[in-house]
């Protein structure tokens, strides 16, 4: 276990100037508080804030991060409180202490909205102060570096959690070393024996190429400094399992087949060395080609910076280089951590804030923001985790602008990272001046223009196409608005006809009064609700007029003994005779009144009937919960089941001009003889009336007889009555008859 003078000396040999008596009170509260207490492994607790100080240590943190680190429990498992801990180290400490108690919840989580909340928490707090994050991820390396003593359940579920979360987390913040460590641990747990199959193949090609490394370290280091670049730095490793077995996943190779399972990087004094290194290189070797990437003049979003290359090199091995300065190794190593400012001296001393010229800070912004959108947090984990996970290409606007995107993305992606109305108006782009469609894979350096609408609403369907969070955050909540205007349309509309037939007039503001009976808060809402079939229009016409009596009929037919049942909003029940026809043109769906009713397919206010209905059949909504209006033929006997609910019987017509081009969908049973050619007589009657058959489905009921059932596509009730005629006439059919359900 570290000692006290020795966590001291670690800060003072990067922090000559170190406040010693901050570290000195901290490590002494934390063994006084922690006391007894032991970890599952049987060692003190104190060890654990310790060796998450000395990880802190090594990315040359400040003192006030150390003591944080040494304090981050105290609160959660200790008598500690955030009152004694203001008062003893300051607000800025105790705010940090209590902020990483908030989320520590975050860690032995499995259910899933509770670790997106949980989530959440953590980039809120990261965004008020990053320190937050460099102790949370020192704080879970830590852990995973003593798991072994745990369960195996909690082990996998902890792994698990790593992987998802933290080592994504960890490079995106630019913490490449931190992010492979916590990944090879993962693995260790989560797939054990891919991870001893993979490690011991690693073991033996180390073995057998004993030496091979410093080999090449020198050949390339000679090389470059006969060249004139004095100074310049080049070191080698073998890859970590973890990222060996992914490349093996990722391109279906054998570890046989892997070429580059060496890494070397070549450290210069400055970026024109980089440039020079790489052409000594290339001039000497031959290069792989399609193995080049350049992340100097176009730094990934966690501002790593790096030029990368593949090469036959010594050996005739493949090797992969990474030729950077000191500083972008710097960088790439501590992530954000080698981005960090002190303030003045005349603020809190050691105090770290992100720089706002850091990309990484750019993405965690980005995510903030998309926090303020109200998305649900099980969609901002799925969206966040999709982030983190994905490599990018880097795009323009046909003004230059670069846009970095997660490999894959698609010009809808583009739209919306420029901005979400551009995403949201969105009917095309051009790529590289050519028309595209909007499913294309973007490539590095593609240029995209897009073809905006001011009518367009983006189609729910793009949510299965896009990759970004952002992007299917805003595709979510524009459906939903856009569903939600359709139904507050639907339930206006609804409103309307239902104070009109009781003599009153319907005005929003009306409804303002009781809003709390009908159990909304916003007009809007409680007008949608009419028109998802959530709230009866009888009862807002009741809440705002509480003295009304309705007592409007509605009429529904009798189909066994073919007289018609009339019944009042008052539950009385008349039988009346008369053909249907007759009694529905006075009483529903003819007047005024009635909703006009278009039918189109897809229409998120308006449905039909399973077995459908067509221009020219008397007609009867019913308003179904989140479904706005069923159309049902008076026909229907499923009719019958609303026969106590007057109140959500609807009055419509049809609505439908010359130019209509829908066709609308009824179900007729046809029974016919059981022999060759029956069905091909049928069809043939069917396509020469102009009709679409959607579906048929058939079964025997008789030896010499079978039943068809047929959905068709139809333009009226006069063309699907004069293709029940035909049929009839047909020689092989018995009988054919329209079904209604």
């Amino acid at each position: 276990m570290m000692r006290q003078y020795e966590l001291v000396e670690r800060v003072q040999k990067y922090k000559p100037d170190v406040n010693e008596a901050l570290l000195n009170k901290a490590y002494v509260y934390a063994m006084q508080k922690h006391g007894q207490q032991k970890r599952a492994s049987g060692d003190p607790y104190i060890s654990h804030p310790l060796e998450v100080a000395a990880i802190l240590t090594e990315m040359h943190l400040d003192e006030s991060t150390i003591a944080v680190a040494l304090l981050h429990d105290t609160i959660e498992d200790t008598t500690a409180t955030r009152a004694e801990i203001d008062d003893l180290f300051g607000e800025d400490i105790g705010a940090l202490v209590e902020g990483l108690t908030k989320i520590k919840k975050l860690d032995l989580v499995t259910k899933k909205a509770k670790q997106a909340e949980n989530l959440r928490k953590l980039l809120l707090a990261i965004s008020d102060d990053v320190r937050v994050l460099l102790v949370k991820l020192a704080d879970r390396l830590h852990n995973m570096r003593t798991l072994d003593h745990m369960s195996a359940e909690k082990r996998a579920r902890i792994s698990e959690e790593t992987m998802d979360i933290y080592a994504p987390l960890a490079g995106r913040m630019g913490m490449q070393d931190m992010r492979e460590e916590l990944e090879n641990l993962s693995f260790r747990h989560i797939n054990p024996e891919a991870f001893e199959t993979v490690t011991k193949r690693l073991d033996e090609l180390s073995t057998r190429n004993e030496g091979l490394i410093k080999k090449i370290e020198d050949e390339l280091g000679e090389l470059i400094q006969a060249k004139g670049l004095v100074g310049t730095l080049v070191k080698g490793r073998q890859k970590k399992p973890y990222s060996v077995f992914k490349k093996m996943q990722s391109k279906s190779l054998s570890f046989e087949q892997l070429s580059d399972v060496w890494g070397f990087r070549i450290i210069v004094a400055d970026i024109p060395d980089c440039y020079r290194a790489l052409g000594i290189v290339h001039t000497r070797w031959r290069v792989v080609p399609g193995r080049f990437k350049d992340y100097i003049s176009t730094p990934k979003q966690n501002d790593y910076q790096s030029i990368h290359t593949t090469i036959v090199g010594p050996s005739r091995q493949r090797i992969e280089l990474q030729i950077r300065t000191r500083l972008m190794h710097e960088i790439a190593e501590y992530g954000i951590a080698a981005h960090t400012l002190y303030k003045d001296s005349v603020e809190p001393v050691g105090e770290v804030k992100l720089s706002p010229k850091s990309n990484a800070y750019s993405w965690l912004r980005r995510t903030i923001e998309s926090l303020a959108e109200g998305d649900n947090p099980e969609e901002f984990l799925e969206h966040t985790k999709l982030e983190l996970f994905q490599d990018q290409v880097f795009c323009f606007t046909p003004k230059g602008q670069l846009i970095a995107l997660p490999r894959g993305a698609t010009p809808i992606d583009f739209a919306y990272a420029v901005h979400t109305n551009i995403g949201d108006t969105c009917v095309g782009a051009k790529i590289n001046g050519r028309i595209m469609p909007l499913v294309t894979r973007l490539n590095n350096g593609d240029e995209v223009e897009i073809v905006r609408s001011g009518i367009q609403v983006p189609p729910p369907a793009w949510e299965e196409i896009v990759v970004t969070g952002k992007a299917r955050a805003a595709i979510r909540r524009a459906t939903r608005a856009a569903v939600r205007k359709q139904y507050s349309g639907l339930g206006y509309r609804i409103l309307e006809r239902t104070f009109e037939r009781a003599g009153k007039s319907f005005t929003r503001e009306a409804m303002k009064p009781v809003l709390h009976r009908l159990g909304h808060k916003e007009i809007e809402d409680a007008i949608a609700a009419v028109g998802r079939g959530e709230l009866s229009s009888l009862d807002v016409l009741r809440a705002v007029f509480p003295d009304h009596q309705d007592e409007r009929v509605t009429v529904k037919p009798n189909t066994d003994d073919g007289w018609f049942n009339m019944r009042s909003a008052a539950g009385m029940v008349f039988k009346l005779p008369g053909r249907p026809k007759d009694m529905f043109d006075e009483l529903e769906g003819e007047g005024p009144e009635a909703l006009p009713i278009r039918g189109l397919s897809g229409n998120a206010e308006v449905h039909f009937s399973p077995s459908g209905a067509v221009p020219g059949d008397r007609i009867v909504g019913i308003m179904e919960k989140d479904k706005g209006i069923t159309i049902y033929p008076i026909q229907s006997p499923s009719l019958q089941k609303f026969d106590e609910e007057s109140e959500r019987w609807i009055d419509v017509r049809w609505d439908l001009d010359e130019a209509n081009n829908t066709r609308f969908m009824a179900r007729v049973l046809i029974n016919a003889l059981n022999e060759p050619g029956t069905l091909a007589e049928i069809a043939q009657s069917i396509a020469t009336s102009d009709i679409n058959i959607r579906s048929l489905s058939m079964g025997r009921v008789a030896a010499d007889f079978s039943e068809f059932h047929l959905d068709l596509e139809v333009w009226d009730l006069r063309q699907l009555n004069h293709l029940i005629t035909q049929i009839r006439e047909l020689p092989s059919v018995s009988t054919v008859k329209r079904v209604f359900e």
